[in-house]
């Protein structure tokens, strides 16, 4: 791996070449790297941000002060260094968190900040209103998915309903990476992948907006012009060169939501391949062979033009090992990595539930919190990490199984993310799953697929085009897979058995953070880092 802010000087042969920028901003921290045409990485940065919490279940990001900001450090600092070489960027593409919901006036000035993915609960009441109104069989087969928090409609209602003098004032509804294309080119579009998870808004099938459906939710707010991730959308304006560094009248393509970005920076692009990507939380993306559905999975339209894909996530995993991280002092990361190895499969007796910020699937439970089976007074904190890792792993199982009872056939899985970079957590989802799951020699993420999509809108190489090495695989132990196969079925009777008493304590928990927060209006409060 090229560490942050420096240049691999084996990449870098000789000077004058053509190079392709993909940045990703994502919950806590914004990633960049230059690539050459054939995916080799010469250069990378990455900056954090905070995410604002402003009352229970509302998670925020301010567009300006962290989606161009970061983006905006990011690009200028990799062109600046190109240009130090000789080199040149020839294109550009951005992803993002998603969905969101970001609602900007006539200008594309946004009037609040954004409302960001599933992790924000808050229009939970106008997505059941919305499912109530147009069927979860109409959903599933139209839509893919059935309403939840994760899906933009609902957030797009909400903010009619809550906020009607900002809705009044609307004419552009932003995602992240088409917030961060119209601030680059001042085109307004949005990619179908990330038009696919505005439920109830979009028609698969038809692959375009419903429009007497956007009526009826978003009445008087015009919808973006669709395009596919690796289209070119525009070229970079005068203000936006002057302010990012990158070239007057570079191509610009569309991008998407950044795990499906993710997946095409490791070739997930085939029926069959799923990606299962290790970060603050866990993500799954499963390209299938048509349009598939599942009440508890969310079907959309995948990052190639007429690819369909069946998508999971987890609502906490990387989050909840780095709190309990910063709950025992803040130890170096592979300091504890090293003491969660040393312990045993299965933690010698922990059994933990990940739910620390509810869950998204297979099963979709706000009020859903995490668990921890087992203590002793001989627990240490490597073995309470390991447990977290474990529970997991056993979540991925979950979901894996819940991919499969709806019809999807798992021949590939490429691990990615930050998570991958010790082999300890991948190895134990394999014991888990009994999957084995290749590691590719870029594991940098979504940014290196966004300069795919980049290399591709400039015609450089092909939408299906090879673009990363597998570098290791991980293969399941016996002796671990026997362990865990002990302990999935406990994992599941824990959940089952602690659900009530979850959302008992989930409600007390709520209860002085609702008061506190009566003052905060939204978009306000406190800033806090994800971990």
């Amino acid at each position: 791996m090229i560490p942050t802010g420096q240049r691999d000087p084996s990449a870098r042969p000789r000077a004058g070449r053509d190079l392709v920028l993909g940045v990703d901003v994502g919950t806590g921290s914004s990633k960049g790297v230059l690539s050459t045409l054939d995916g080799t990485v010469v250069d990378r940065e990455s900056v954090a941000h905070r995410t604002a919490y402003p009352r229970p279940g509302y998670v925020e990001h301010d567009a300006d002060g962290v989606w161009w900001a970061d983006f905006r450090r990011i690009a200028r600092t990799l062109t600046d260094r190109a240009a130090e070489a000789g080199d040149r960027v020839v294109a550009v593409c951005a992803s993002g968190i998603g969905p969101t919901a970001l609602l900007a006036d006539g200008s594309g000035t946004p009037l609040r900040p954004a409302i960001l993915y599933g992790v924000d609960t808050r229009s939970l009441p106008e997505a059941a209103e919305l499912e109530e109104r147009y069927g979860e069989q109409d959903l599933l087969r139209r839509c893919g998915s059935r309403m939840s928090s994760q899906a933009a409609g609902g957030k797009l209602l909400w903010l009619r309903r809550h906020e009607p003098e900002v809705f009044a004032r609307a004419r552009h509804f932003f995602m992240c990476n088409s917030y961060l294309a119209f601030r680059l080119t001042g085109e307004y579009v949005l990619d179908h992948h990330s038009a696919s998870q505005a439920t109830p808004l979009y028609d698969r099938h038809a692959q375009d907006w419903i429009a007497d459906r956007c009526a009826d939710v978003a009445p008087g707010l015009p919808m973006p012009r669709l395009v596919w991730p690796s289209d070119e959308v525009g070229r970079v304006t005068e203000a936006a060169a002057a302010e990012t560094g990158i070239p007057v009248g570079v191509p610009v393509a569309a991008g998407t939501i950044d795990a499906w970005a993710e997946a095409e920076s490791v070739d997930v692009g085939r029926p069959g391949d799923l990606m299962v990507m290790y970060g603050s939380t866990m993500f799954f993306v499963a390209v299938t062979d048509g349009p598939r559905e599942h009440p508890a999975l969310w079907g959309a339209a995948g990052a190639r033009p007429g690819q369909t894909t069946l998508a999971a996530g987890m609502a906490s995993s990387g989050s909840a090992t780095e709190w309990w991280r910063e709950t025992v002092g803040a130890p170096p990361v592979a300091d504890l990595v090293a003491e969660a190895a040393a312990a045993p499969p299965g933690a010698n007796g922990l059994l933990a539930l990940p739910y620390f910020a509810g869950e998204r699937t297979p099963f979709a439970d706000a009020d859903a919190r995490g668990a921890l089976l087992g203590l002793t007074l001989r627990s240490t904190r490597g073995e309470v990490h390991r447990a977290l890792l474990e529970a997991t792993a056993f979540g991925v199982r979950h979901n894996v199984e819940t991919l499969q009872d709806a019809g999807v056939e798992v021949r590939r899985v490429v691990a990615v993310g930050g998570g991958t970079g010790s082999r300890l957590w991948p190895q134990i989802v394999t014991d888990v799953t009994g999957l084995e799951q290749e590691l590719p020699r870029d594991r940098i993420g979504a940014s290196l697929g966004d300069a795919k999509f980049a290399a591709v809108a400039l015609g450089a190489v092909e939408v299906g085009a090879r673009w990363n090495v597998v570098e290791d695989v991980t293969h399941p132990q016996a002796d671990a897979a026997a362990v865990y196969a002990d302990l999935y079925p406990a994992y599941r009777r824990l959940h089952e058995a602690t659900r009530d008493l979850q959302h008992q304590l989930s409600a007390l928990e709520r209860v002085g953070l609702d008061d506190e927060a009566t003052a905060l209006r939204p978009g306000a409060g406190v800033s806090a880092p994800l971990g």
